[in-house]
């Protein structure tokens, strides 16, 4: 087996749901916001926002899915048994915020229902993402099966943990940071100056609960304490989380002086630094504490005839992507909107 290609597919998936993350990541935050919003011209500006972008935005979970199926299959017979109820039960709260996002604005003018199911649907999805995140990275019990390979031998419910309901909070509380620092930057009145004060407690929030994360895996998880506290590892690996302080102290120095771009940039490149040190903590493993990319990767030439589709894919949604945003750059005022 050509040995590069599990780490450029893996590069390809990583990137992904990285992208899935930062950009689904602000508009699930519109929506665990939108309980705390005061009235329906309030609501109608914070979707505004990102009426041209959230449909686009899952295109990313899709390639990332997809990518995992075709790439390494066996990894994704091995995740999805193991993680099949918050799996489906984030598709099904994705399909209801979607849903819920064209339904409302022809609910006039009684579109309670329609807001319940948006910021339901934010809320559960992102708790799921923080669930199946948790869940991998605790581990996931396997046995190989002869003739057929590794195979999950776990429960239905292995992946509920006290570990995968703080990163279901962790996660769900980062996404409220995306979306109050979004609406910082893309509106004005009412609205910005209520996320601009959102914005502070939740960056606070959400750095409490990467720390407990951070340290909750290498004190559970021996691999991972020695990945990050072995010499030479340590002296490697140090500046990480003191950049992380770094970036948490220039966004909340943003927020504090009234800043709009900066303190979205910033929260975005938390949960990049976050990504960052959870690719350390389990490399090399794809399903840990089993199956490393190239034990779960498919036949090389699968890998090569996807690939190829992929070269061409990738540009054409990142160019797409680009051009939507900045087509629809500046604020979103009280009143505008593109429905």
């Amino acid at each position: 087996m050509e040995w590069y290609l599990p780490l450029a597919w893996g590069l390809i998936i990583g990137a992904a749901v990285a992208m899935y993350v930062v950009l689904d990541g602000f508009d699930l935050g519109i929506g665990i916001l939108f309980p705390f919003t005061r009235n329906e011209h309030e609501r109608d500006q914070m979707m505004n926002t990102v009426a041209p972008f959230w449909d686009g935005n899952e295109t990313w979970l899709v390639l990332g899915g997809g990518g995992l199926w075709v790439a390494f299959p066996k990894a994704y017979a091995v995740i999805m048994p193991a993680l099949y109820l918050p799996v489906i039960v984030m598709l099904l709260a994705l399909i209801f915020r979607g849903v819920s996002f064209e339904f409302r604005w022809v609910a006039k003018p009684n579109k309670g229902v329609w807001n319940i199911a948006f910021a339901g649907g934010s809320i559960v999805a992102a708790f799921c993402q923080g669930l199946i995140l948790g869940g991998l990275l605790q581990g996931v019990e396997t046995e190989v099966v002869p003739g057929r390979g590794a195979q999950f031998a776990g429960g239905a419910l292995d992946w509920l943990t006290p570990f995968s309901l703080l990163c279901g909070v962790g996660v769900t509380l980062g996404y409220a940071l995306l979306g109050a620092t979004w609406l910082n930057m893309k509106t004005d009145g009412e609205v910005a100056r209520r996320s601009r004060a959102q914005a502070v407690p939740l960056l606070a929030a959400t750095l409490v609960a990467m720390a407990l994360v951070s340290l909750w895996t290498p004190f559970a998880i021996d691999r991972i304490w020695e990945r990050w506290f072995s010499w030479p590892n340590i002296g490697l690996l140090w500046p990480i989380p003191l950049v992380t302080a770094a970036v948490a102290w220039g966004v909340w120095k943003g927020l504090e002086n009234g800043r709009e771009i900066g303190p979205f940039l910033g929260s975005i490149a938390l949960f990049f630094l976050g990504f960052l040190g959870l690719a350390i903590s389990v490399w090399p493993y794809l399903v840990p504490p089993t199956l490393t990319f190239w034990d779960a990767a498919a036949a090389p030439a699968s890998q090569i005839f996807m690939a190829a589709g992929t070269i061409v894919l990738f540009p054409i949604i990142i160019g797409y992507t680009v051009f939507v945003y900045w087509l629809f750059r500046g604020k979103v005022r009280e009143g505008e909107g593109y429905h």
